[in-house]
């Protein structure tokens, strides 16, 4: 096999290599084409540093199509992604990047531990939207991170902090240039960037109830893993749901 379109012709299982990551949703495994690999999305959900465990039946294969859905809108929007394709129900293929070990948070409504930390009232929407930066790290629990901790840690240049800043703004504007019109608020969302082969940041990892709140625009109602984490019930009903809506017509990014 020497091409992506060689590889949509077999199954999964046909092409899954090494597996190189396993984490808390995904797995990821070489393919026999260089510098293409395959994700996997797991029904697995875990909440509070893994402190609780469980599965969201289907929670894989809704996660792979919202993910899908929502990477090829934001590469018509003009924002690179490392998603090439999907491949059967659970699966991307996905180009190889070396990913940084920074996370990029966007808060356009005060939830969770921005509410916790500084004091706002869970569903405050933000003055102006709130960029951060957190170490991936499970044993640190994923501590925030100023830009002057990254560059004393050597986990990114100046320029990418400036790009990572940049295309999480931009990435914030389009998605709730999407969604609003779907119903759902983007409350927060958590984005993951690498180097592809280049050096060039390149947006990877997931977009999906598990990465984003998702707040139903005329209820408040939350669509989302919060569902999960705070026991509130109808957790498959919610991913489903959101399936449902970003599904709908994908108007042209403008």
């Amino acid at each position: 096999m020497k091409s992506v379109k060689d590889l949509m012709m077999r199954q999964p299982d046909e092409i899954k290599g090494e597996k190189l990551y396993e984490g808390k949703a995904k797995a990821l495994y070489r393919t026999p084409v260089d510098g293409v690999m395959l994700m996997e999305f797991k029904d697995d959900a875990t909440a509070f540093d893994g402190k609780k465990k469980g599965t969201i039946v289907e929670k894989g294969y809704f996660n792979a199509k919202i993910s899908a859905i929502l990477l090829r809108y934001l590469e018509e929007c003009g924002i690179q992604t490392h998603f090439i394709d999907q491949m059967a129900e659970r699966y991307h293929l996905v180009s190889e990047l070396d990913m940084l070990s920074v996370e990029v948070v966007m808060r356009n409504i005060a939830a969770g531990s921005l509410a916790r930390r500084l004091g706002f009232e869970e569903g405050q929407v933000m003055a102006y939207p709130i960029l951060e930066f957190y170490y991936k790290d499970d044993a640190l629990s994923d501590p925030w991170l100023n830009a002057s901790h990254i560059k004393a840690m050597d986990l990114a240049t100046d320029d990418e902090v400036l790009c990572l800043e940049e295309k999480g703004r931009q990435v914030n504007e389009y998605l709730q240039r999407f969604l609003q019109p779907r119903g759902l608020q983007l409350v927060d969302f958590k984005l993951e960037f690498g180097r592809d082969s280049e050096g060039v940041l390149i947006l990877g990892d997931e977009i999906t109830p598990d990465t984003c709140r998702f707040w139903d625009v005329g209820s408040g109602d939350k669509l989302d893993k919060d569902r999960f984490r705070q026991d509130l019930g109808d957790v498959e009903d919610a991913y489903k749901e959101v399936l449902r809506r970003v599904s709908q017509e994908v108007p042209l990014c403008g």
